[in-house]
């Protein structure tokens, strides 16, 4: 702009003399700034700077200079880079009336900076990256110790240390609610594995003496010969284990499916009162030998599955009259409550047990082993009467009535059922409601 005004000023070609002092005088000229101004002829009329314009640049053809008008970049000698712009320009001189006009500034020190510029910034930028992600591995590392300690500890885990358990103390918020399910899912393993593990010793402890006592009596029979009646006789007491091991296994194949909920009791109105009563006359012959009195008071109603509470109220009274001392009485109070039904029966005891009455119905549990008749069962009674009440929605339980005294005391088992409907809704296809 200021070249325009300046070359505007001349009017005569003497006048081309004085432009290099108008043009030193100007504020505005950079140092390292060049110019040139052509005359349409191609002759150089003015030139300052050490820059050499390329004659590319000097186009005196208006379409072709008109499309070069942009900035353009280029270098001088090969080495030095400039940033030009070349235009068309009007003078005040009548034989020379327009000149091309070339203004370039050098842009190596620009280069420069930003070529330094650029290595500072992608070395920063590089360092950064790599300071980003060590740190992120240390995070990462350290966010994930939690879980490498929660993968150690499940994998010392075995069937035989199952009661191991995720410390929740040292591990992050988002963590503690995933350790407490792992915990709460090793409880159910454990307990799972327990029922299991103690099922299976039960079960070969309760199989092993009537097999074993199989066993012998064939090998005996079996050294010798024997005559008709010798052979019917073994038969026969073969028979009696049999029915043993039958019934044993009956009420283990019972009490683990209860354990399981696979055990789905049908909905039906249940007298209690007629079922004691009923029970009762079929005990009563096995009462009167021990000269035992069966008193029966109150009635109530419950919904439930008939013959498998039967089953159970006859397990309570049958185990009353195997532990009642002779010329005693057995209550049976029923009562109606507002929410349940409770069924008592009340007996003398000869022995108090110093463990826990809550044990009583435990599988295979007997107060005195050593009262123990080859006739009895094989002490799950109770607990199939507690599997029953449960699978109804009730409970079972025992009390001492007085500190019992010496070897004899009163002691009372409860059976409690809810009144209302069952629904019970099992999706397992493996549920077998009909199993007595």
């Amino acid at each position: 702009e200021h070249l325009r005004q300046a070359l505007q000023k001349i009017h005569r070609a003497d006048d081309w003399a004085g432009l290099p002092e108008q043009m030193d005088e100007t504020p505005h000229t950079a140092h390292d700034l060049s110019l040139i101004v052509v005359s349409p002829a191609g002759q150089t009329l003015f030139v300052r700077g050490s820059a050499t314009f390329p004659a590319s640049l000097l186009i005196t053809d208006p379409e072709r200079q008109a499309a070069s008008r942009k900035p353009q970049v280029w270098s001088d000698d090969g080495w030095r880079k400039l940033r030009s712009i070349v235009t068309r320009l009007e003078t005040g001189e009548p034989t020379t009336p327009t000149v091309l006009a070339g203004a370039a500034i050098d842009i190596a020190h620009h280069q420069q900076f930003m070529r330094s510029f650029h290595v500072a910034l992608w070395s920063v930028v590089g360092l950064a990256a790599l300071l980003s992600g060590f740190l992120g591995w240390l995070v990462a590392r350290r966010g994930l110790a939690p879980l490498e300690e929660m993968r150690r500890k499940a994998a010392d885990i075995t069937a035989n240390r199952l009661n191991q358990r995720l410390s929740t103390a040292s591990i992050p918020v988002e963590l503690a609610e995933v350790a407490r399910t792992l915990d709460e899912m090793l409880a159910r393993l454990q307990d799972s594995f327990r029922r299991l593990s103690d099922f299976s010793s039960d079960l070969a402890h309760e199989l092993r003496t009537p097999v074993s006592n199989l066993l012998m009596q064939t090998q005996v029979m079996l050294a010798h010969p024997r005559s008709n009646a010798a052979y019917r006789d073994v038969l026969a007491s073969n028979l009696e284990e049999y029915d043993r091991l039958s019934r044993t296994i009956g009420d283990m194949l019972f009490l683990a499916k209860a354990e399981h909920g696979l055990i789905v009791p049908q909905d039906e109105a249940v007298d209690l009162a007629c079922e004691v009563s009923d029970l009762c006359e079929f005990y009563e012959p096995l009462a009167e030998e021990k000269a035992l009195a069966l008193q029966q008071t109150g009635e109530a109603t419950v919904r439930g599955d008939r013959l498998m509470l039967r089953r159970a109220l006859s397990n309570l009274l049958s185990n009353a009259i195997g532990h009642a001392p002779a010329q005693s009485t057995i209550g049976i109070g029923i009562e109606q409550q507002t929410t349940q039904a409770r069924v008592e029966f009340v007996n003398r005891c000869r022995q108090a047990p110093a463990e826990p009455l809550e044990r009583l119905f435990d599988r295979f549990y007997r107060a005195d082993p050593a009262r123990r008749d080859p006739g009895d069962g094989a002490g799950l009674g109770l607990a199939i009467t507690r599997s029953i009440a449960r699978a109804h929605g009730g409970e079972v339980s025992a009390e001492w009535l007085a500190s019992p005294k010496g070897e004899i005391g009163d002691i009372r088992f409860i059976l409690q059922l809810p009144l209302q409907a069952l629904s019970v809704a099992s999706s397992n296809p493996h549920a077998n409601g009909n199993l007595r």
